[in-house]
């Protein structure tokens, strides 16, 4: 019998094979392929026919793995065609470096392997209330927005979902936006459940991620709490989906095979036809919506556990009170953080930017320190004493020859997390203080960290918006924007959205165990309505001004952006390419195209980038269109088109 394979490779359609074993759809197989062999899937349809005449090769071997389910293959299809990747590429996102992982034995599995236990935590009447909208005893499709105030206990109402499907025999899958989360995030689900779960993301071994998958595959493996790629783990049962912190950009993958895990969960859910649940303080634009429309179903959680009161907020004018030279933080903060201290509160200064320094030149000749790679400042790490590209890498010292004569002297523009530090570590000398970045927070001893934090031995913090997702310090009552200014800059289009979700989340890290709580603002801006809106315990008021100017502007969610991203290592060629290709495309698209531009990031990894941004109506119609055309536009050599539909950048 003739069968159709798919490979994991660039392919968008499978390849035709023989076989002597009975093989059904969802089947894994080996086949060769060229001079090797190769892992693929029994796909649900043969290649489109060609007048080419192949020889049509044997399939030489059926695996023991658990058939890829049909629903998953369609989600799959369906995923190529939305994103504009080649079926083969998203059949790469389901194995395990391009293999599957036969059956192991039961008890590998035994870490995993134990009874559900009755949990002592009991829910609030709110919390029992949204339990009950979130509609778990219907097992179909449908999403349902769980939106409750930081610390209101969010997660123990989708636990309780969770639990109730996993009775039901059925698996389950959490995503979290990052990395960092996982290990309380693991505690806290040990402490409800009395199971471990499946922890799955990029730095766990090789020979876990086996364990997992196969688990995962032959239904041993109930729950699997994991990051973005998670979503393409070949569940047997899956029963539930649930996204956490919804709104976070980093459900974007940006890199390689771009998509939205987000969107993209909620894609599979409806092909699997099973509940997800949306969990955020603040909703993104879209799905804000999505509710409004009625197409997403909410509840509400709006008392914070025990009752806790929400921070009070307090701005602090910098221009009724001069900072002194190289100096970030005011005389007032100062004293304002004393007190807190004073009341064994701990204090957590919040800044936006990793490192100690954004900017670095020289007094004598004025050259920047950029990098040679990228279009963009390097930053300064003092701690690492280097300076660094937080794009593509490139490290390099400050010793530099000036050319004007002997050495560059150096200046530093504008603080970063580390600057901060060294400040405070000045004006509070005998407390203990603790940088909270991806820099220090992504190392095996960050599980340590934590605990010293939780447990108030750590009694500062100075922190990025890691800090902002989802961790519990009880003891954290004080925060203290060190620059609201910067943050609220640039030219994206969401930045006042992201603005709204961060200082949301920020500032529901604060007053989380009963005592009160303060936010204080350092800012030039007199502008204090800006930072109301953004503090406002209504966030639906913002969302909703918010929705009418994307309506007004047809921005999305109201129309589709495509953005076509030309890169090559010749700027004239580029830039005459992106014109010709414009010029290809133009009336062969369901859309307007406009552009080309030079990206806001001109140059990264020794690559010009030039962009398109194509926007059109909210259906298939767009990227079915580009999926035609494309294919029929030969790039001359050094150049690539990368493609992103829904992006959430325009760097």
């Amino acid at each position: 019998m003739k069968v159709p394979i798919l490979l994991p490779n660039i392919f968008n359609h499978p390849f035709t094979y023989k076989s002597d074993i009975n093989l059904k759809v969802g089947d894994y197989v080996v086949v060769p392929f060229g001079k090797s062999k190769i892992t693929g899937v029994v796909w649900d349809e043969f290649e489109k026919k060609n007048n080419r005449s192949f020889e049509v090769k044997n399939v030489l071997k059926k695996l023991d793995v658990t058939p890829l389910k049909k629903t998953t293959i369609k989600f799959l299809n369906w995923f190529s065609e939305y994103n504009l990747i080649p079926k083969g590429m998203a059949l790469r996102l389901v194995l395990l470096s391009s293999k599957a992982v036969e059956k192991h034995q039961r008890d590998t599995y035994k870490n995993f392997k134990t009874s559900i236990k009755t949990s002592s935590i009991k829910l609030s009447e709110e919390q029992k209330k949204s339990l009950k909208k979130m509609n778990i005893s219907s097992e179909k499709f449908r999403v349902h927005v769980l939106q409750g105030t930081t610390g209101s206990g969010k997660t123990m109402v989708y636990f309780s979902a969770l639990k109730k499907i996993m009775n039901k025999g059925f698996q389950g899958l959490i995503l979290l936006p990052e990395i960092g989360l996982t290990s309380q995030f693991e505690k806290k689900f040990l402490e409800f459940f009395g199971i471990t779960p499946a922890v799955w993301h990029s730095g766990i071994s090789k020979k876990k991620k086996e364990i997992i998958w196969s688990g995962v595959a032959n239904g041993e493996i109930k729950v699997v709490i994991g990051a973005r790629s998670s979503l393409f783990l070949p569940f047997r049962k899956l029963g539930l989906i649930i996204v956490d912190e919804e709104h976070d950009q980093s459900y974007k993958q940006d890199e390689g095979i771009t998509y939205n895990a987000r969107d993209m969960a909620i894609s599979r859910a409806s092909f699997e036809n099973i509940p997800i649940n949306l969990i955020t303080a603040v909703p993104s634009v879209e799905t804000f919506e999505n509710i409004q429309k009625g197409k997403y179903s909410i509840s509400r959680l709006e008392q914070r556990y025990q009752n806790a009161s929400l921070p009070n907020y307090e701005i602090i004018n910098l221009n009724e009170t001069k900072l002194e030279k190289q100096s970030w933080l005011s005389k007032k903060i100062i004293d304002k953080v004393n007190f807190h201290l004073n009341k064994n509160d701990q204090v957590l200064f919040f800044l936006n930017r990793r490192g100690f320094s954004p900017h670095v030149l020289c007094k004598k000749c004025l050259n920047s320190y950029s990098c040679p790679n990228c279009s963009i400042n390097l930053v300064y790490h003092k701690n690492k004493n280097n300076l660094l590209c937080h794009y593509c890498g490139f490290k390099s010292y400050l010793k530099r020859t000036c050319v004007k004569e002997g050495e560059c002297e150096i200046i530093f523009s504008g603080p970063g997390v580390e600057r901060i530090s060294e400040e405070v570590k000045k004006k509070f000398p005998l407390k203990r203080i603790e940088i909270f970045s991806s820099d220090t927070m992504n190392k095996k001893d960050s599980s340590s960290k934590l605990e010293k934090i939780i447990n108030n031995e750590i009694q500062i913090l100075v922190g990025t918006q890691l800090i902002s997702k989802g961790f519990h310090f009880p003891n954290l009552n004080c925060i203290v924007v060190v620059d609201i200014d910067l943050s609220s800059q640039g030219h994206d289009l969401r930045s006042a959205e992201k603005n709204l979700q961060l200082y949301h989340q920020l500032s529901g890290r604060a007053g989380r165990a009963g005592k009160p709580a303060i936010v204080y603002f350092q800012t030039y801006n007199n502008n204090t309505k800006m930072i109301s809106d953004l503090t406002n315990s209504n966030p639906d008021i913002f969302l909703n001004r918010e929705l009418d100017i994307r309506k007004k502007n047809k921005l999305p969610p109201f129309q589709r952006f495509i953005s076509l991203i030309l890169t090559g290592d010749n700027e004239t060629k580029l830039e005459k390419e992106a014109y010709k290709f414009k010029t290809f495309i133009e009336n062969k698209l369901n859309g307007k195209i406009l552009g080309p531009v030079s990206a806001p990031i001109y140059r990264i990894k020794k690559r010009y980038r030039i962009r398109l941004l194509i926007r059109g109506a909210k259906t298939l119609k767009l990227q079915n269109s580009l999926a035609t055309v494309i294919p029929n536009y030969k790039f001359q050599p050094g150049i690539k088109l990368s493609v992103d539909v829904d992006p959430i950048n325009f760097n």
